[in-house]
């Protein structure tokens, strides 16, 4: 086990004057489960591939415990990987493909079956390891490509979208025995993802990229209820926070015929650099439907989505000149019908409020 930490580093690809990741400062625990989440080209995979030593450190450093990694080969910072694509060796069978990365250090052949043998227990793979990739299904194949890591005991997993592949339900089920597995084992573990649902089911802490950059990482729950900027407020959550920029007076935000109201120091901060405007955030959740005299915001009902046990109702409302889309989710007895015009306020305190041209979060 082993911590890991980025120090101001800097990927800058030949050709180009932006950094593919930029002056990445980030500590990862002994023993944590980290997930690096964000769009396509965020820098999240080429931030893993630097410290995998697949990609160069122009600037800054890379260590792991009290070790500088930046300059060594990945075979010399043990380390082990999983791919999206399992890189799996289509001639051996599952045993083997296990067993190569041990055989390449000459591992005793009896260590060698034991600890092949303990992975393949852990990831019930026992039944399968005379077998060969082809006769696997999808979710076997990256249970092999987990094991091939396991069976190597390094101080850090590095998984590159394992999951990606699969089909929703088995993503589900995997990242379940992903989870469970890195806790019992107690590996460190860095983990890179485009799907926010993942990032916040399965990590200790989360790390939110944009454009090279680290914008926030903290707890899921954290980044949840108190997001540092717009970008990662509308990242973080399904269906999205509902995030529109609208007037401002001494009370608050105005919403057609809503205030939401802020106080004295968010509209002071909303206010600087000569700003008019305030950016507001509130989650389909975190909405009432209310009567129209209780001083709610008339949507338009678009589409209904019947979850079962809830509903997404998908509405615009006329704002600042404009039709602006909001989603609220309610209890599938009570849900509107299209076309229908509903009354919606946010609960009070479970708005967000983040200035209109930097987008920081007030």
């Amino acid at each position: 086990m082993a911590t890991v930490s980025y120090r101001k580093a800097s990927r800058i690809y030949p050709g180009t004057q932006k950094p593919a990741v930029n002056e990445l400062d980030l500590e990862i625990g002994d023993g944590e489960f980290l997930v690096l989440v964000g769009p396509s080209g965020c820098g999240k995979s080429t931030s893993l591939r630097m410290l995998a030593g697949l990609e160069d450190v122009d600037q800054g450093a890379i260590y792991i415990d009290d070790r500088d990694v930046t300059n060594l080969p990945p075979k010399s910072r043990d380390i082990a990987m999983v791919f999206q694509n399992y890189a799996l060796y289509p001639h051996m069978t599952v045993y083997e493909n296990m067993a190569f990365a041990l055989k390449l250090r000459k591992t005793p052949k009896s260590e060698i079956d034991v600890r092949v043998k303990k992975a393949a227990q852990m990831l019930q793979l026992e039944e399968y390891l005379g077998r060969k990739p082809k006769a696997l299904s999808g979710g076997q194949r990256q249970r092999v490509a987990m094991g091939r890591a396991i069976v190597r005991e390094p101080q850090v997993f590095l998984m590159d979208e394992p999951l990606s592949n699969l089909d929703a339900k088995l993503r589900v089920q995997t990242r379940s025995q992903i989870a469970s597995l890195q806790k019992e084992l107690g590996i460190t573990t860095v983990y890179v993802t485009h799907d926010q649902v993942e990032a916040m089911t399965m990590g200790h802490r989360v790390a939110v990229m944009l454009d090279g950059n680290l914008q926030q990482v903290d707890t899921p729950r954290a980044l949840y209820d108190q997001p540092a900027n717009v970008f990662v407020a509308g990242f973080i959550g399904s269906p999205a926070m509902n995030i529109k920029t609208v007037d401002l007076n001494e009370q608050g935000a105005i919403f057609a015929q809503m205030l939401l109201p802020l106080t004295r120091e968010q509209v002071a901060a909303a206010r600087e650099g000569g700003a008019s405007k305030v950016t507001v955030g509130f989650r389909p959740e975190d909405t009432d439907v209310v009567s129209p005299s209780e001083g709610g915001m008339p949507i338009l009902v678009d589409l209904v989505e019947d979850l079962g046990s809830e509903a997404n109702v998908y509405g615009h409302v006329d704002l600042n000149g404009g039709q602006e889309r909001f989603v609220v989710r309610t209890d599938r007895r009570t849900m509107p019908s299209m076309g229908q015009t509903i009354f919606v306020k946010p609960r009070v305190g479970a708005h967000h409020a983040f200035h209109s041209v930097n987008g920081e979060r007030i």
